[in-house]
């Protein structure tokens, strides 16, 4: 079979690979591995060193040996383009990785700074986020610094620690909206999460009744999506509402809190009848930054801005004089959980950042050291004045 695109673009049209993303770019790239007999295809669920990888042929498993590095961040991940042996070869290898253009990346619980790479290759990332339970902000915002981060999809093949430009356009859906009926409280709700989420859509949906879907279905029809949240968070039943059809499991949440048994285990693409593709993931306990700078930047833009008329540039926003940002706080213009909220991230990136980067480490050890000796020279002045 020829994956050749000289045949014009109604031809390319007819790659039985579009309906999963691919395109005259993926072909461009692909063409030395095409010239070596290799298959290309993109990998729809991984599984302990196997995984599935649909193709022109089919869907065809494969061993992911000969791409395994000692860098988490290149492992072979659902959503990815790979390279993959011809019919007739018995076992059946990944031969290697495309370049990946986008990545939605967490840390792990590693004490040396791992990143864990969810999906890849990725257009939007919807945020699930379920209205039957009590609303937690703060990981709403956390979930939107990862989703803004940005990080070059070719870096994180070749680098283990740099920034990436993802493109990916955050959505937070709010889920399970015909469990809150009273429209006071509900747009209560969705106003308090837009606060949160400054510039990012904030659907609401009940897949139960159907409200909402249109929204998403028209922004999940092109592209690739993956959706995001913690278990309970109604991922796996927005995903069979999206598809028209049961392709993912689902099990009933605890009505006193809203949370479940995790329905989905591994991470798993599809492509919808709509068109366009979903990654669904398994719920997510921990939500870990990863050079996340650029994104909390943008979650919390407001107080980027207000920071930019503190007397001092570098202005911690705590107890220095002409801040901008504590004097929103005094008139009400800016909530104080933001601003926790705004310093707590930014504390845990710099913290994540200075485990792999010396210049980070050497700036915030003179920070501290600066604080001790502020914080030493007031208590003298303090005790001073008290004698």
């Amino acid at each position: 079979m020829s994956f050749s695109s000289s045949a014009g673009s109604s031809s390319f049209s007819s790659h039985p690979l579009v309906p999963y993303g691919w395109d005259e770019g993926w072909e461009a790239e692909f063409v030395p591995h095409a010239e070596q007999g290799l298959l290309p295809g993109r990998v729809v669920r991984v599984d302990r060193g196997q995984c599935d990888v649909v193709t022109p042929v089919g869907i065809v498993r494969a061993d992911t040996e000969f791409v395994v590095p000692r860098d988490p961040m290149k492992v072979v991940c659902t959503g990815d383009w790979v390279a993959v042996d011809p019919e007739g070869s018995d076992p059946r290898y990944v031969r290697t990785l495309l370049p990946r253009r986008t990545a939605f990346v967490r840390s792990t619980s590693s004490k040396r700074s791992d990143g864990q790479v969810l999906a890849t290759n990725i257009d939007h990332v919807v945020i699930c986020v379920s209205l039957a339970g009590e609303l937690d902000l703060g990981r709403i915002e956390r979930f939107l610094a990862l989703a803004m981060s940005c990080s070059s999809g070719e870096a994180l093949l070749h680098k283990s620690a740099l920034s990436w430009e993802s493109g990916a356009q955050p959505v937070v859906a709010l889920t399970k909206a015909d469990l809150v009926p009273d429209p006071v409280t509900r747009g209560h709700l969705v106003q308090d999460v837009e606060t949160s989420a400054p510039g990012v859509p904030v659907l609401t949906i009940s897949a139960l009744h159907g409200d909402g879907l249109d929204v998403l279905l028209a922004l999940v029809g092109s592209g690739t999506t993956v959706l995001l949240g913690q278990s309970g968070a109604g991922k796996s039943t927005l995903a069979n509402a999206v598809a028209g059809a049961d392709i993912m499991d689902v099990q009933a949440a605890r009505d006193v809190d809203g949370k479940g048994r995790h329905t989905t285990t591994t991470r798993n693409l599809l492509a919808l009848p709509s068109g366009g593709v979903l990654i669904d993931t398994p719920g997510l306990r921990g939500v870990g930054l990863y050079d996340a700078e650029s994104g909390v930047g943008q979650v919390f833009s407001e107080i980027e801005e207000l920071a930019e008329r503190c007397r001092f540039h570098d202005c911690a926003h705590d107890s220095e004089p002409d801040c901008a940002v504590r004097s929103a706080v005094e008139n009400g213009e800016l909530a104080v959980r933001r601003l926790e909220s705004y310093r707590k991230l930014v504390r845990e990136n710099q913290w994540i950042v200075a485990k792999t980067d010396a210049r980070v480490r050497a700036e915030l050890r003179r920070d501290w050291k600066r604080k001790g000796a502020a914080g030493r020279a007031a208590m003298e002045f303090k005790r001073g004045r008290l004698q």
